[in-house]
């Protein structure tokens, strides 16, 4: 019986031209990324009013990362260090990359490396579809950085997720071709990523899909029917956070319908799926943070923190957790160690594979950095940073309040400031982040101008 089945196996595979359960290929690669999904905007942290059914089956089928940070408060630097594995600063992208240059504060440097075309060199085949957010223009498209496909959206944020406009200009694009596709963003992002993955079900070549999804980023417009489906069941629930909810499970329905099509083309037990945000919850649109301090745009662990699960089935045990510190960076070359890449140019991000693949992890404990530029009055273009190493956080809320420093281990909640009983830890931290400052000050966070 067993030889019989071997041999089916086996002829299958010939005949169809897929390698069944990943055997001879490398693993597919999705990066699912949701913009201003809150730390507990998920339903496998027991959230009562919000289910999201599909994101927890991903957290069934592989690990739950419970201290895992988003790079930065907002979404361009965090994206910057996603697909770069470095500090977003590093690469010019410490603030928002905005269509208005008077209020743009970032531009990716066109030297930096980015994962698609690391993965490329293993002959994956690389597409991105939804948000980009990390250029408006040559030499910084997704398709001149490293992406065989493109089809989503330039800009930072839709206006209307209807009619698809930002300062009413359209921004879809397919490669480098303005469209003009009719629906609901999230049900547009979804779809193409169907089809894309029945396509490459048919290519001898692994494939690797970022997919970055608009939702649940303001401005806050879920599809009818779900939200009065949240409403039915919620009776009691604010408008304001039944739409919000109504918004995360229409998206949650969608990042389902993406999974299908990995299970129905026979590609999901070897395809790694990493499922992050890109900062913390919007608490004006009343996100739920998990009871962390604060949120979107703020130093404090609210802002930085994201709901991250990491599945790969026939790797990755099923229905783990880990309390391991990473961040967006060290996505990168986790990656690459999992698919047998090597890096062989210079990050900041390091990888966290063995703690995926339940091995001993002997890593030595190291900071990590956050930065935001920003204009308005609030920031006045000036920049805000904090730095974690081990239990203790030294931050700066805006550009224009002091450092304050606090212990996560005896105080997660971020209510006691110890800066001024602490003096010692707060010189040895802000050493530490005076270095990072300065190597972020290396790169030019403008785009040259020709003189």
């Amino acid at each position: 019986m067993h030889v019989k089945k071997s041999f089916f196996v086996i002829l299958l595979s010939l005949l169809t031209g897929v390698s069944l359960l990943g055997q001879h290929k490398k693993p597919n690669v999705l990066i699912i990324l949701t913009d201003d999904q809150g730390y507990h905007d998920v339903s496998y942290y027991n959230t009562k009013d919000l289910n999201t059914p599909n994101i927890d089956k991903l957290r069934e089928d592989g690990m739950r990362l419970d201290y895992f940070y988003a790079n930065s408060p907002v979404c361009a630097p965090t994206r910057a260090s996603l697909m770069s594995g470095r500090y977003p600063d590093f690469v010019g992208v410490p603030g928002l990359i905005r269509s208005h240059p008077e209020n743009s504060w970032g531009y990716l440097d066109p030297r930096t490396i980015l994962l698609p075309s690391s993965l490329k060199k293993l002959n994956y085949h690389t597409a991105h579809i939804g948000k980009w957010n990390l250029g408006l223009e040559s030499p910084n498209l997704p398709n001149e950085k490293g992406f065989d496909y493109f089809h989503g959206w330039l800009e930072d944020m839709m206006d209307d997720y209807w009619t698809h406009l930002r300062h009413g200009k359209n921004f879809m694009r397919l490669n480098t071709n303005k469209i003009e596709p009719v629906g609901h963003a999230t049900d547009l992002f979804t779809q193409w990523s169907v089809d894309y993955i029945h396509q490459q079900a048919k290519s001898k070549d692994p494939f690797f899909l970022y997919l970055a999804y608009n939702a649940p980023h303001f401005p806050v417009q879920p599809p009818k029917e779900w939200l009065d489906k949240v409403l039915l069941k919620n009776p009691g629930i604010s408008e304001k956070r039944a739409k919000l909810v109504a918004f995360i499970e229409h998206l949650d329905d969608g990042i389902g319908k993406v999974i299908d099509a990995l299970k129905q083309s026979g590609q999901y037990e070897n395809t790694i799926i990493v499922f992050t945000s890109d900062n913390g919850g919007h608490l004006p649109d009343l996100a739920n943070n998990g009871g962390l301090r604060d949120g979107k745009q703020s130093m404090y662990e609210g802002g930085l923190r994201v709901p991250t699960v990491i599945s790969w089935p026939i790797k990755i045990p099923k229905g783990s957790y880990s309390n391991a510190v990473n961040l967006s960076m060290d996505i990168f070359p986790t990656i690459m160690e999992l698919v047998g890449g090597k890096m062989d140019h210079r990050i900041e991000g390091r990888s966290f594979a063995k703690t995926l693949l339940n091995k001993s992890d002997d890593s030595i404990e190291r900071p990590i950095y956050f930065t935001r530029r920003e204009g308005g009055i609030l920031y006045g273009g000036k920049a805000y940073h904090a730095l974690r190493l081990g239990q203790w956080k030294l931050l700066q809320n805006s550009p224009f309040q002091p450092y304050e420093l606090y212990d996560l281990k005896n105080d997660p909640l971020e209510k006691n400031n110890l800066v001024n009983t602490n003096p010692e830890m707060v010189k040895k931290l802000n050493t530490i982040l005076m270095t990072y400052i300065q190597q972020g000050g290396n790169t030019p966070w403008q785009k040259p101008v020709n003189r």
